[in-house]
């Protein structure tokens, strides 16, 4: 699966709460599918459905120990997601710096009492005339 898919992936099956929650349990230690099913009010098979989901995404992996399926999260994905969106977040980040620098650069005239700068650049030094 590339980059792309598997962060498809991931971030489907971080979409649902009952998942997310799954994976929030799991960062406390491993647990037994019957253990990750009592806080929800689901049968075994439904939490089986979202843990093969986590499993496909691979969020989630499962060792047999004798009768019980011990259930552990695996950090992987998790930390492709995390890098993926850290990139976005520098950008977006980077952007709202230089408009609030942009926005400070238009307050300054009006708090000092001169001409405002224009969008062109150009000041405005057209003064209301006074009575």
């Amino acid at each position: 699966m590339d980059h792309h898919d598997q962060l498809s992936t991931t971030f489907a099956a971080l979409a649902d709460p009952t998942r997310r929650a799954i994976l929030e349990r799991l960062a406390d230690g491993d647990a037994t599918v019957g253990e990750l099913a009592e806080p929800f009010a689901m049968t075994l098979p439904a939490i089986s459905k979202h843990l093969s989901v986590l499993e496909r995404a691979g969020l989630v992996a499962k060792d047999r120990d004798g009768q019980r399926r011990n259930c552990r999260i695996t950090a992987t994905p998790l930390k492709s997601a995390t890098s993926w969106l850290e990139e976005y977040r520098r950008h977006w980040e980077a952007n709202l710096d230089s408009l609030d620098a942009y926005l400070n650069r238009l307050q300054q005239p009006r708090i000092q009492g001169t001409a405002r700068p224009t969008r062109t650049g150009h000041a405005d030094t057209h003064q209301e005339k006074q009575s």
